[in-house]
């Protein structure tokens, strides 16, 4: 039994995009890398034959991996989001009890965290320690850092 993964339409919307993207345009092109480098001759003793093979491998498992996560994934409809607790896809806005500094996170599923567009992973150790709090609410969270104080500003969608 395989783990259900809650994403955004947008996060589904990348994920298939990546797949075709790989089974269009990638999967094509190491297949004609294989038949190139077939055609130099001996196989044994063929560098480009042998590396050609393993891209291929990868990018079937990359291929099968994806598929999975599809097959697995459920989209969340985020007009029915809760805001009055912490939870996946809400935007929080914490600030650190101990520097003050104010630091504003959304909290997704695994395959959307991307740090650098402030989402954060709901399996991270201040997103398990952020869920189920309310505006006000003090999270303990243990990075590794050592602990860290955040107050819950705001919640939103």
């Amino acid at each position: 039994m395989s783990k259900v993964s809650y994403i955004t339409q947008e996060g589904l919307q990348k994920l298939k995009a990546e797949l075709e993207h790989l089974i269009n345009v990638e999967r094509p092109a190491i297949s004609r890398q294989i038949a190139e480098a077939r055609d130099k001759g001996d196989l044994s003793e063929n560098a480009e034959y042998d590396a050609a093979k393993d891209a291929q491998g990868m990018l079937e498992m990359r291929i099968s991996k994806l598929e999975q996560l599809l097959a697995n994934s459920r989209v969340i409809d985020e007009s029915k989001i809760d805001t009055s607790k912490v939870q996946i896809l809400n935007k929080v806005k914490i600030k650190n009890t101990k520097t003050n500094a104010v630091l504003e996170y959304q909290i997704v599923s695994e395959t959307e965290a991307n740090l650098k567009e402030g989402k954060i992973a709901a399996n991270s150790p201040i997103a398990k320690a952020l869920m189920g709090k309310k505006v006000g609410d003090v999270a303990e969270a243990i990075i590794p850092a050592g602990k860290v104080m955040f107050q819950i500003l705001e919640i939103s969608r």
